[in-house]
């Protein structure tokens, strides 16, 4: 685990050099990209972007899930974005797992409170969930007319992205 300290010293050495300030909380691509929390994946040096090209919306597995709604709806509302992409990857701890499972492994150690949660597992095809998730986004009645979403899975032993039809 990471010290207080050892954050404090590396975020002192990423402001002295920070040029970043002038950054607009617009996205200049107008794009945002909902991926997994996975500390594998780097949406900006995976997809060749920059700080303040996108928004970047991240939860286990990478789901259109309520809350990645509401960052939509803000992001597309008041910030412009009108392209998102949607990428799930290779190798996810919510891969082959069912909601049953999830709460049978997670409730001992915090008890009941699991039993209702939906954790939004992928299932056993990354390709489909992500379909699941482009057509649900294309078909929820809060996204922009003109919005352009996509799909794909990015694959992390070798760095590379498949676009899903």
């Amino acid at each position: 685990m990471l010290s207080r300290q050892e954050l404090e010293a590396n975020n002192e050495r990423f402001w002295t050099s920070f040029t970043d300030s002038q950054l607009a909380s617009t996205p200049a691509r107008k794009l945002l990209v909902l991926t997994c929390m996975d500390a594998r994946m780097d949406p900006l040096r995976m997809l060749g972007l920059r700080a303040g090209d996108a928004h970047i919306v991240r939860n286990a597995g990478g789901r259109v899930s309520d809350d990645a709604i509401r960052s939509l709806v803000i992001s597309q509302q008041l910030l412009g974005t009108r392209h998102v992409v949607v990428m799930h990857h290779t190798k996810c701890g919510l891969l082959n797992v069912t909601n049953d499972e999830l709460r049978q492994r997670l409730r001992p150690i915090l008890g009941h409170g699991v039993g209702g949660m939906d954790f939004l597992p992928l299932g056993a095809d990354v390709m489909e969930s992500v379909r699941k998730d482009v057509n649900s986004l294309r078909q929820h009645p809060l996204l922009a007319p003109d919005t352009v979403v996509q799909g794909f899975v990015y694959d992390v032993a070798t760095g590379r992205i498949a676009a899903v039809d």
